[in-house]
């Protein structure tokens, strides 16, 4: 199969992430394992900085869908804010080297300690999604005596046409505040001594592979914003969130960063708003894959099984969205296709990373590549079923590097007692 990308690309039959073969990896760092493409990474996020060139802005990476330290230090490096929906992932990005003056807070279940250590950390922004949670920013603000900034995330009604349980946008999801209650939230917000209520933000989904319900909740936004500064109220940014796609199939035509993000410009041009994109899964999707060795071949009644060594808890996706990911093989073979389900060795009939598909005819002790894994897979890894996490690896041109060790038997029960 035809395979080429800035990061990965077959040369004399074995795949490569930039100048690193795959199978040196895997042989070294073993499997399962993840590999992420440092060169990918800042391809991407520099697609979204350069389009936005001169206009005020921040690209502010959505951490949920990698928090790996390595790469926050990376973005950061590269001017990255971040977008964080816990303490935790805050946590993160200040270990990791990142600015909690470039962090805006999203999420609709926020901790008190949460908001406390976000205060203290004298992060950019909150976007709140209930009045129950200005309410308590205000009193905790008023504790500490400090002036927090806030945004109010509300829900555009705009379906974004992705999988539901990643769509956010629609009256009937649990994020943001309807748009015809809005007004009269910031109004009383307003009221409110320790807050600094100056913006407007939504989040509509993830996936999204057509951009016009972005570009419509955009002008939705800017509706509302218009409406807010009649009213008096001092609006002085906008976040539209994050969503773009990815093509997690060759067939997929995914949106062009840079151009999606020219005409969203286009449209905040004039408008004096400060901008905020939340991008997550479009910049470390395509960047990491998944390595899984297969252990072994399995005629059954009406399939045929490749059983590999990565299963349901080292990559959730398939069992959880049912989601699709490419299979390639690491070292390309003569021996044709086969048409199987990749299962791994997790006891759950759920535990598959692809069913029915037409693959590489991969025998035992083959190495094969899970496409599309850089977002949404370590993350969502667990020890179901007792098994150690994998290990994480990052490539830097012709170099590569461990940068979270494999877990071992005694990490399972750290914190345990019997």
């Amino acid at each position: 199969m035809l395979l080429s990308s800035d990061a990965y690309s077959y040369r004399s039959g074995v795949l490569y992430c930039e100048e690193v073969p795959l199978d040196e990896i895997a042989r070294r760092a073993g499997t399962p394992c993840y590999v992420y493409s440092s060169r990918a990474v800042l391809n991407r996020f520099r697609a979204y900085k350069g389009a936005l060139e001169g206009f005020p802005h921040l690209v502010s990476y959505a951490v949920k869908a990698n928090s790996n330290l390595a790469l926050l230090r990376l973005l950061a490096e590269a001017g990255a804010g971040f977008d964080i929906v816990s303490g935790g992932e805050l946590f993160r990005v200040i270990q990791a080297g990142g600015d909690p003056s470039r962090v805006v807070f999203s999420g609709v279940g926020k901790t008190p300690a949460e908001i406390e250590y976000a205060l203290k950390s004298s992060i950019y922004a909150f976007h709140c999604e209930s009045e129950g949670e200005l309410g308590l920013i205000e009193a905790l603000s008023a504790r500490l005596g400090v002036r927090a900034r806030v945004a109010l995330r509300v829900n555009p009604d705009v379906d974004a046409g992705a999988h539901p349980y990643i769509s956010t946008g629609m009256r009937e999801h649990k994020f943001g505040i309807e748009m015809a209650e809005a007004e009269s939230l910031y109004r009383r917000a307003q009221k409110l001594p320790h807050l600094s209520l100056e913006g407007v933000s939504c989040h509509i989904g993830s996936q999204i592979l057509e951009v016009e319900p972005l570009l419509e909740a955009l002008d939705r936004l800017l509706e509302l914003a218009r409406r807010l500064r009649q009213a008096g109220l001092p609006i002085r940014h906008l976040d539209l969130g994050g969503g773009l796609g990815i093509p997690y199939r060759l067939s997929d035509a995914a949106p062009n960063i840079a151009e999606f993000v020219k005409q969203v410009r286009r449209r905040m041009e004039g408008q004096d708003l400060f901008l905020i994109l939340e991008p997550g899964r479009s910049i470390v999707g395509e960047a990491g894959v998944l390595l899984t060795t297969v252990l072994y071949r399995k005629p059954g009644a009406t399939r045929e099984f490749i059983i590999v060594d990565a299963a349901m808890n080292d990559l959730l996706r398939p069992s959880l969205y049912q989601s699709h990911h490419e299979i390639f093989a690491v070292r390309q073979s003569l021996r044709g296709t086969v048409r199987a389900d990749v299962v791994g060795p997790v006891c759950e009939s759920g535990d598959f990373l692809a069913l029915d598909r037409e693959m590489p005819n991969a025998l035992p002790g083959d190495v094969l590549a899970v496409w599309t894994a850089g977002a949404y897979g370590f993350v969502l890894a667990s020890n179901y079923n007792s098994r150690p996490r994998p290990p994480e690896v990052l490539v830097e041109a012709d170099r590569w590097r461990i940068v979270r060790a494999r877990e071992t038997y005694e990490d399972l029960i750290r914190g345990e007692s019997v």
